[in-house]
């Protein structure tokens, strides 16, 4: 096997309460060998994983590295949050209030995905699924609960925090506490150098790409973009022109919950599924939005690119801990200097 092979193969964890067929990064090969009990047996545990040292230092790592799954590697992930900062960053941006059952909403989608799986219905249709069932979910939230909270965006927090909590703990009674792990719809690899690529990590690049497209396109190009960037700009104006800013908020909030279900579908083929796999995408969300300005497109994009970027791209070289407090140094550093982050646009 190539090098590149460890982001295509599967390994198989097996411990007294979980099954984990799934494919492993480098990063998480590590961690595995580093931090597994002695009750789980990690598959092909030696050292030498995918002729790579997984206990030598990092610079010895960084040499053995091959550059293109390495950059896979990455931009699948920054994809994915992209996507999670996308549907984020719209809430935050038109709504005025950061919303807590974010996360949540990834984890919907990757039950959806998982359910369509069990159910013995194709994974892709389950993947098909996913965003309009975390869209409709995240449109009756938003009608019942959330458009109470727009006028106290602490309390907004504080509501969405607790809807997130039901949620999560929700999904956790379905899974029984366990992880589960689903196969891709594109399985295998296909070999660019004599390197082998994971066909599903390169599918999601590109669904991610298309998907930023037709939603920049949505937002420039439609008339209901329209009425999204005029309710930005100045909701009262909006209002007082005939636009229905309630039913504006609605469509939009359910339009982020849907890309954040959408993220959570393409996810679960690479991560494994539990009740707790939202919860780190939507601190680092949380970080990206700021860090790329309210209110701008561009700037989620590029807050989740430096944000998702950074994340996927340390833990090759140093470890995963230390690679976390390393990527919220950087995003406090660049927000103390840009306080209204690099891509702003205020309200009117």
């Amino acid at each position: 096997m190539s090098k590149g092979g460890c982001l295509s193969a599967v390994y198989v964890i097996q411990g007294p309460n979980v099954t984990l067929p799934r494919p492993l990064t480098l990063s998480w090969v590590s961690r595995i060998v580093r931090a597994a009990p002695p009750a789980v047996d990690v598959g092909r545990r030696a050292s030498n994983l995918c002729g790579i040292n997984v206990e030598a230092s990092p610079l010895e790592r960084i040499k053995a590295l091959n550059a293109i799954p390495f950059f896979f590697d990455v931009f699948a992930y920054g994809a994915i949050f992209v996507l999670v900062v996308l549907g984020l960053g719209v809430i935050a941006s038109l709504m005025g209030i950061f919303n807590f059952a974010h996360g949540e909403f990834v984890l919907l989608g990757a039950y959806t995905v998982y359910w369509f799986d069990r159910s013995g219905m194709p994974v892709w249709l389950g993947m098909l699924a996913a965003p309009l069932v975390v869209g409709l979910v995240g449109l009756i939230l938003e009608r019942v609960a959330i458009r109470r909270f727009y006028a106290a965006p602490i309390v907004a927090m504080l509501g969405t925090y607790a809807i997130g909590l039901a949620l999560r703990e929700f999904v956790r009674s379905l899974l029984g506490g366990q992880f589960y792990s689903v196969v891709a719809p594109a399985v295998g690899s296909f070999d660019i150098g004599g390197v082998s690529i994971s066909k599903w990590r390169t599918a999601v690049i590109v669904i991610t790409l298309l998907v930023m497209v037709l939603s920049f396109l949505l937002l420039t190009r439609s008339k209901f973009g329209l009425q999204v960037r005029a309710a930005l700009e100045n909701p009262a104006l909006a209002r007082a022109s005939g636009i229905a800013t309630s039913r504006v908020y609605a469509i939009t909030f359910a339009f982020g919950a849907a890309l954040a279900g959408l993220a959570g579908a393409l996810m679960v083929p690479i991560y494994a599924l539990s009740a707790d796999m939202g919860v780190p995408f939507l601190i680092k969300s949380f970080l990206a939005v700021l860090l790329g300005g309210m209110g701008s497109f561009e700037g989620s994009i590029l807050g989740a690119a430096l944000v998702g970027g950074t994340s996927a791209a340390l833990p090759w070289a140093i470890k995963p801990v230390v690679a976390d407090v390393v990527v919220f140094l950087i995003a406090i550093a660049i927000v103390k200097v840009r306080p209204e982050g690099l891509m702003s646009k205020r309200r009117s």
